[in-house]
This record gives structure tokens, C-alpha cells and sequence, in this order.
């Protein structure tokens, strides 16, 4: 059966669910067939923060991992998009619900695959997104899993403290930024979310920090000049990776192709890979920075 009447997708809160204790206690015990757990957040919107979510977690599972990623933003819910599915998720007799299965058998848990349509507005307010999120990890059929990848929506709000506060255990947290005058600002409210929730901080990830011409191979940094690498000297962490602004994502997306999949030897796509092999090596085999400490300096 289709999920959205047992979930509640609908402008009304459900009366008479589990309480509340009691899916949080659910979800601690679903989360402990999963490895690892990373959330991926930003300060603000507009720096390709899902993009950069769904590309890491398809580049985890070409490497052969068990990976699912969580699309946390309720109100803008765009891994389906980016991933061009139109399937929907389902409950289960028992009462579970299934995630559905995206490219390179990465499994996707968002709540535009519990709506009718794609483009129906989810007007709410923050108890019940906290409440969604939290059915979420309490009753999905997460299975054995490698790694899970949580798209957190803009922001440090509802979404962000409900996740942070379920998973006690979050192995780390990936800042997604982009090159202007206001990386600076917007990096540091990020990182100190991280710092006050003591989740360890696995590094910045640079999105659209240059375009390379084709043609002639010259660098331009078109959205200003690019940070990454001073953002993450002054906060004490590493800089993951620089995505180029590359056409061929474009037009990856309009052609319903995730752009990794789509362009394997593409320079953001490689870029990406790199980005996950230091992910693999901190989180994997040095078991994790546990860097809580905001560097001002």
C-alpha cells in the first residue's frame, strides 16, 4: 500500500501516533545496522548542497558500498529530482516503510516520494517536520547499510536539531559552500551548528568554485574568487574538495542522467571521488576527527 495515508502527508497533523519517546527509541535501534552516518549541511540555499549530497553518495556506492541517502528538506525535497525517479515509497503489513531504489541500488528515503504529485506544497510548520523526520528514521527499512548520507536543508532549524539530536552517534558533518563575499559568514554559522551539537567536522566542500573553457583550458572564477582553501585553514579543517562549474551537469539533469553517472570521466565527477576517498579514510580508518573546537584565528 501507498505510504501517504499511514505517513500523513496531507496539511492536518495525525492524532493518536506513537509518542514521540517512543520513535525516538525506534529510530536509535533501526540506525544501529548503519555503519556510518554523515550529514551534509550549509548555511544558506543556493550553493548545491543536494547536488553535492546525491553525487557523494553515488560515488560511495560505485565503490561498492550499501549506501541510503535521507532527504531531510520537507518543503524542498529534490534527490528524486536529481536522481529522476518516479517511483514513490511504500508501507509495509508491518508497518514499516520501504525506501525506494535509485541509481546504483542507492537506497532514497524523501518526502516527495510520498506525495501524489511531485509538485505539491507540504505547508507546514516545524513540530510536524520534526515529527516526519522522526518516523523516518524510526520505521524505514534502513537494512545493513555502509553508509548513510543525510541532505539537510538550508539552515541550522527544525530539520538540522531533529536529526542531530536522534543521532547521537553521527560519525560527521560536511559543509557545502560556494565562492562570494558571504562564504565567510555563512561557513562559520554552519560550523558552529556542528561544534555546539558535538558532531565531529569532516571538512568543506567547495561547490561550483571555477569553470575551466573547454577550449583552451583557462580557469575563470566566476562567482568570485575562490575560498575553500583559507575557509578551511581558519576553521581547522580540511577542504574536501573544489567542484568546477561544469555545462555537462546541465545538461546531465535535463537528459534525467545523475551527472556522475552520466560523465564518469568528468572533472567534477572526479572531483567527487576524491572528495570520497578522503571521507572513506577519515571516517574508516582514522576513526574519525573528533575536532569540536571553532578555530577563530
Amino acid at each position: 500500500m501507498s505510504a501517504q495515508g499511514k505517513y500523513g502527508i496531507n496539511p492536518h497533523q495525525r492524532r493518536g501516533g506513537t509518542p514521540i519517546f517512543k520513535l525516538i527509541g525506534e529510530a536509535k535501534n533501526r540506525l544501529r545496522s548503519v555503519r556510518h552516518k554523515i550529514m551534509v549541511l550549509s548555511g544558506k540555499g543556493g550553493v548545491g548542497k543536494t547536488f553535492v549530497s546525491s553525487m557523494l553518495a553515488l560515488a560511495l556506492a560505485e565503490k561498492g558500498y550499501r549506501v541510503a541517502i535521507l532527504d531531510a528538506d520537507v518543503h524542498g525535497s529534490s534527490i528524486p529530482t536529481v536522481y529522476n525517479m518516479n517511483t514513490r515509497m511504500y508501507g509495509s503489513p508491518d508497518g514499516s516503510l520501504l525506501p525506494a531504489e535509485g541509481p546504483l541500488g542507492v537506497k532514497v528515503v524523501a518526502t516527495n516520494l510520498l506525495l501524489l504529485s511531485p509538485d505539491t506544497p507540504v505547508i507546514w510548520r516545524g513540530p510536524l517536520k520534526s515529527r516526519l523526520l522522526t518516523e523516518f528514521l524510526a520505521k524505514v527499512e534502513w537494512g545493513e547499510l555502509d553508509y548513510l548520507v543525510i541532505d539537510l536543508p538550508p539552515g541550522t532549524g527544525d530539520e538540522a536539531i531533529t536529526v542531530t539530536q536522534i543521532i547521537s552517534d553521527m560519525d560527521g558533518a560536511i559543509i557545502v559552500t560556494a565562492p562570494s563575499v558571504l562564504s565567510e559568514t555563512i561557513v562559520a554559522k554552519a560550523i558552529n551548528f556542528v561544534v555546539k551539537q558535538r558532531i565531529p567536522l569532516l571538512g568543506i566542500i567547495e561547490n561550483m568554485a571555477y569553470f575551466r573553457c573547454p577550449k583552451c583550458g583557462t580557469v575563470y572564477h566566476l562567482l568570485g574568487k575562490s575560498t575553500g582553501e583559507i575557509l578551511a585553514q581558519k576553521y581547522g579543517t580540511r577542504l574536501l574538495a573544489k567542484i568546477p562549474l561544469d555545462p555537462l551537469i546541465g545538461e546531465a539533469l535535463d537528459r534525467g542522467e545523475p551527472y556522475i553517472v552520466a560523465y564518469p570521466e568528468g572533472e567534477a565527477a572526479k572531483a567527487f571521488r576524491e572528495a570520497v576517498e578522503k571521507i572513506i579514510e577519515i571516517v574508516e580508518k582514522e576513526g574519525g576527527k573528533k575536532n569540536y573546537e571553532l578555530k577563530t584565528g
